[in-house]
């Protein structure tokens, strides 16, 4: 079974990677874009009959910081 886990900044957490990413899609040319939120993909192969509440527990001991991230798990 494979598990794919999206960790984004909270919401009010500064993003320095997503306004670096912002600066320099407008340096390339591409204007329009007011925003850019950096996250990360965290792909698991895991044993049959994992549940998600084993994998919340990996996120929250130790694939997000729950403190100033938010996670969310795709079960594939």
């Amino acid at each position: 079974m494979k598990a794919r886990v999206h960790v984004m900044l909270k919401e009010g957490v500064l993003d320095p990677q997503g306004e670096a990413v912002r600066h320099a899609l407008g340096s390339l040319g591409f204007d329009g874009v007011e925003g850019v939120r950096q996250g990360k993909v965290i792909e698991l192969d895991l044993a049959d009959g994992t549940s998600e509440a084993r994998i919340g527990e990996m996120c929250e001991k130790l694939l997000a910081n729950t403190v100033i991230e938010s996670y969310r798990i795709e079960v594939l």
